[in-house]
């Protein structure tokens, strides 16, 4: 599925690592943090999940009942088949029309199978599972060149997500990755991706910037790359106002930094036509939930690996807009009736499995009782992946401090 620019777009854009010990080739040992060098202050692993969320993960994977048969979900997928065999192009192809793309499909699916691949390693040190990883990877890396047509950025950007939280994982937990192959899937991510997550795209929909950041800092902290952390912070500061309105913004939502969208009228335009503004709203609401839940999965995505570098981007006014679009949506998605001032009365409900990281945060560290989103969030919890890049976070995350 590709995401089109909105119509007013349209217009206005014409390692290293050391030997596997013994005990952990035995199954007897914790897998070993292995750190790169040099780290330059980044916590690894530290892309979506910590060290210490990661063994709650595999703990809770032995445990019985709810955890267990998410575990097994996961493990009984495609994405989690020993069979996987890896698809890579050398160019990938993302139209945002209905003309036929190539390799779109095959690089967010192998994507996503390299991180699930990468969590059964983590949880079972069952190596084959960490070759499969690997494996998956170098393929891509070896072959993958450049992104093209006008949806390369979001592609990229989907992708690219998941190839960091897998390589974080396999990087600093595995000692089978050679080096060389390494710096060369390093590359890729620096050459190939890079560029186009860390493009400029305000005038497209919300999710694009959003989840673009979201790769960007998630292959910053792989990179070792404070720099270019530091740039996806600033991106996240600047947009998230931008996309999550409060009534504090004033009569008209906060405009994209560096946007052509000036007048009211363009913005109400943007905003897909709504002309009342309240606390939670976000500038995709009238469009659907589906793009709304991809924007607040990619906004918690960058809070959460910001949190793990020992930075809170959940604090503050972030945190107020995050926390009032998850009880906004989640009430409508729940069945509450649709006022008419609201999208004209018509909402299309379809909210995928985006909201875990957040609300673990919420309500799991900061102890903020959300209950509509809460029960939103379990009902779409048998939904394991979107199959772009929001993989597995009822399991990875629910609960997991």
């Amino acid at each position: 599925m590709l995401l089109r620019p909105t119509a007013l777009t349209v217009a206005l854009l014409t390692t290293l690592t050391s030997p596997v010990s013994p005990a952990e080739a035995a199954g007897t040992a914790e897998p070993v943090v292995r750190q790169s060098a040099p780290a330059r202050g980044f916590k690894h692993p530290g892309v979506l999940l910590s060290r210490t969320q990661l063994n709650r993960l595999r703990k809770r994977a032995k445990a019985g009942g709810e955890w267990r048969s998410s575990f097994a979900a996961m493990r009984h997928s495609r994405y989690g088949s020993l069979d996987y065999t890896a698809r890579p192009e050398r160019i990938v192809e993302c139209p945002p029309d209905d003309r036929p793309g190539y390799g779109c499909v095959e690089e967010r699916q192998d994507a996503i199978a390299a991180y699930t691949h990468a969590l059964l390693w983590y949880v079972t040190r069952d190596r084959a599972h960490a070759r499969k990883a690997v494996q998956i990877m170098d393929a891509w890396s070896a072959v993958v060149r450049e992104h093209t047509e006008g949806n390369a950025g979001l592609q990229a950007a989907w992708a690219g997500s998941s190839w960091a939280r897998a390589a974080e994982i396999m990087r600093h937990t595995y000692g089978g990755w050679p080096r060389n192959r390494v710096r060369r899937f390093s590359g890729m991510l620096r050459t190939v991706y890079l560029p186009e997550v860390t493009a400029t795209a305000p005038d497209y929909n919300g999710n694009w910037d959003l989840t673009m950041t979201d790769a960007a800092m998630g292959i910053s902290v792989f990179l070792d790359d404070r720099r270019g952390f530091d740039k996806a912070v600033r991106r996240f500061r600047a947009r998230v106002p931008a996309y999550f309105y409060l009534r504090s913004d004033g009569p008209l939502p906060k405009r994209p930094p560096g946007s052509h969208i000036r007048t009211p009228d363009r913005t109400r335009e943007y905003w897909f036509g709504q002309r009342r503004f309240v606390n939670g709203l976000g500038q995709e609401t009238c469009r659907n939930f589906t793009h709304i839940g991809y924007s607040l999965a990619a906004t918690a995505h960058i809070a959460e690996t910001a949190w793990h570098q020992g930075l809170d981007l959940y604090g503050g006014e972030a945190g107020k807009r995050m926390r009032a679009a998850l009880t906004l949506h989640a009430r409508y998605q729940l069945g509450a009736h649709v006022p008419h001032w609201l999208c004209g009365g018509n909402l299309d409900l379809a909210m995928g499995p985006d909201t875990e990281v957040a609300l673990n945060h919420f309500r799991n560290r900061q102890g903020i009782s959300m209950p509509q989103a809460q029960r939103a969030a379990q009902r779409l919890r048998k939904v394991g992946t979107d199959d772009l890049f929001v993989a597995w976070e009822a399991l990875t995350h629910a609960k997991n401090r």
